[in-house]
Parts: C-alpha cells; structure tokens; sequence
C-alpha cells in the first residue's frame, strides 16, 4: 500500500486526526436529557443533539457499550466540540465521558440537570454554553489535510437484486481506490456476512485475524440460539425478498463485494476505534441506524451506504453518501440518492465507470460538499444493546 500525497480541505485535530466537517455535539448521557438536549440544538444553529434510549437501569458490558459509543461519538474527527447533559444519577458518569472525549484536544464542557434547577434552567445554561462553544468553532479555518487520513464505512440496507449486481461492486471499487491512496475502509453487518463468512476469512491478513472473523460469527449465531430463533425468520427481510433475493447466502454474496478486494487487516468490536489505512471489520449489527453509529463512534469520517429499495437515514455526525443500481427508485426518491450507478445494469457504463463515480463523490463531500441526507437534515443515531434492562 502507497500513501498518496493527495489533499482535501478540512480541519487539524490537536490529536492528529483530521475532520472533515465541524459540529458541535449535544450529549445526554441519559434518555432523561434527551429533551433538553434537543431544545439546546434548537436554539443553536448548527448543533447537533444525539437523543437516545440508554445511559440508566444499564449493567456490565452493555453499560460500558453505551458509554463507548456516545464517547466514541464525541471523539469523531468531525466534532469540533462537545456539550455533555447529564441527569444527575443515572450510571453513565458525565466526568468520566468528559475526560475520555478531552484526551482528544478538543473542548469538552457537562452540567447535570439536577444540579442547574430544572428544565427551564437546564435549556438556557445550556445554550449558553452552547453559543460560546459554536463562536469557536465558527473562528477556526479550513486547511489541506492528507486524503490519506481518510476512514471510509461501508454499509448496504434496503437491498434488492441490483445491489449485488451493480452498487455493491461498484463501491468495492472506490474502496480499493481509496487504500490505494493510504486511506481506510472498514465494512460491518456480521448479520450480513453469514454463509459467506469462509470468503472473507481467505482474504484475512493473518491467522489470528481469520480466526477472529469466525469467533464473532460464531458469537452472533449463538446469541440468535439462545433466543431459540433462526436467522432465517428475518434475513433476508421480507423488503429484500420482494426485491428479488431469495437467501441468506445470496444476499451475504452480494454484500461482501462493496468492500473491494484489499486483504482484511483486522477484526475490531463495535465503536472500537478503527485504524489508518487499509481494509478492517467491525462486529456490527445489519441494523442501519446502529451499525452506521458505531462506525461513526470508531471514527470514520464518511459511510457509503448503497441500497435498492431506498432508506432516506444519516448520521448525526458523518456524512452518509447513498448509492444505488436501481434506477427505478433514484427517480422515485430522488430527494435522497447521492449517485445512480444503474446504467452498469443496462451496459451504458462499465464497473470500473461506476467505481469511479463513487470515489469523485467520496473525494467532493470529503472536500465539503453536502450528501441528500444531511441537506435534509437527517440525523439518525441508535446505540446497539447487548444486555437487559433492569
């Protein structure tokens, strides 16, 4: 692999990083802050909330998930600086995720709502800080920063026959382009792998890597037995089967090929930061929402998410570039596709062609331009849970 002297313009992290956009992050650390993160981001231009569901009644290893990924969050390349909400008592610490996300150079403030008097109180304390830690994010400048710090997710969802046959593929292609220039690819869904785990594994860099590949295969079906049910009763879903796929293997096939050829350095765990340069795994769910977050939480910059059926969902905090090789549905939802590679189908443009015109739209958000999903507004964001609530 070669390191290309190519640049984009962006941001200088204090830890070395890169960011590519400039946000500033709102944090509960508890379903009990959402709204008052919300009512923040709405009186702040620009500012990003990531309400969600977790951070109380939370033990263990799944505790320590949510906490990961809303540190990981927080610790994306693309935040420039982050306001934590906390309640007051529930088990995610406000300090400890303050001081985890600070390791990063970037401005880190928390209050908890208890403390501050309430609602009212909260939501103008909040702005407060809010507004002072926009004003400096507004005052930093774009610079040229190395193409090849890149970190790329790879994702499909809402897949039909054409996945497989054209956007897949063809993202397989900008993928390699994008190692070939020193950056990194990392692609989830373990769902999404299953009966075409052993292709994978031959492209595993080392032994210990291969062998890991399985263990979380092996993981994941275990857990589905446990629940005493069968992964067949919901993958293929039931939009993928009217979209023509018929079978697990089938559709694993299919999703496989949109993380290129490049050997496969490493397995990490979902939100586990992800390292520079080259092609990496992550234990994620095939669950849109959740495997995007964790990507984003294990710092990737940008997702390219194909589909054939259609999914208007982003990112609180990367852009999500959608791609599709059905022509039918770019017309229909328009409003939400970024690149149509369907003429691969119809034999108006070859693979590498298609491959090409996802890498330049890689390279033009890199550089600045806006994805369908964050013109719109779309700023999904989900935490996978691994354990019970109490």
């Amino acid at each position: 692999m070669t390191t290309s002297t190519a640049t984009i313009m962006g941001y200088e992290r204090p830890n070395g990083d890169i960011g590519i956009r400039n946000h500033l992050l709102i944090i509960p650390t508890v379903i009990c802050s959402n709204q008052v993160c919300s009512r923040i981001a709405q009186l702040v231009p620009d500012a990003v909330a990531i309400p969600h569901q977790h951070g109380c009644s939370q033990i263990g290893s799944d505790k320590d998930r949510t906490f990961d990924v809303l540190a990981g969050t927080g610790k994306n390349p693309n935040v420039g600086a982050v306001l934590i909400v906390s309640l007051g008592c529930e088990v995610v610490d406000p300090v400890a995720l303050a001081e985890e996300i600070k390791k990063t150079g970037k401005p880190v403030e928390w209050f908890d709502i208890q403390s501050v008097g309430g609602s009212v109180k909260a939501i103008q304390h909040g702005a407060d800080i809010a507004r002072r830690l926009k004003s400096q994010l507004d005052a930093e400048k774009k610079v040229p920063v190395p193409l090849s710090k890149l970190k790329v997710g790879v994702k499909c969802g809402g897949s039909d026959a054409t996945s497989g046959l054209a956007s897949n593929p063809a993202l397989g292609g900008a993928a390699d382009a994008l190692i070939a220039h020193g950056g990194g690819i990392v692609i989830g869904e373990t769902t999404e792998i299953i009966g075409a785990e052993h292709v994978l594994a031959e492209r595993c860099a080392t032994p210990e890597t291969k062998e890991k590949l399985y263990e979380i295969v092996d993981r994941f079906e275990k857990e589905v037995e446990r629940m005493g049910a069968d992964m067949r009763g919901g993958n293929p879903s039931p939009g993928n089967i009217a979209g023509g796929l018929s079978t697990i293997e089938e559709k694993s096939l299919g999703c496989i090929s949109k993380c290129g050829t490049a050997p496969i350095r490493g397995v990490i765990e979902y939100a586990e930061d992800i390292p520079e340069g080259g092609l990496y795994f992550m234990d994620s769910p095939g669950n849109d929402i959740e495997c995007v977050s964790g990507m984003a939480a294990g710092g990737a910059h940008i997702v390219c998410f194909t589909t054939g059926r259609g999914t208007p969902t982003g990112s609180a905090v990367v852009p999500v570039i959608k791609i599709t090789g059905n022509r039918r549905m770019f017309e229909r939802m328009s409003d939400n596709m970024d690149v149509d590679v369907s003429g691969m189908l119809t034999g108006e443009i070859s693979l590498e062609e298609a491959g090409d015109a996802i890498w330049k739209e890689i390279v033009e958000v890199a550089d600045g331009k806006l994805t369908k999903a964050e013109i719109l507004g779309h700023q999904e964001f989900s935490i996978n849970r691994i354990g019970p609530s109490l």
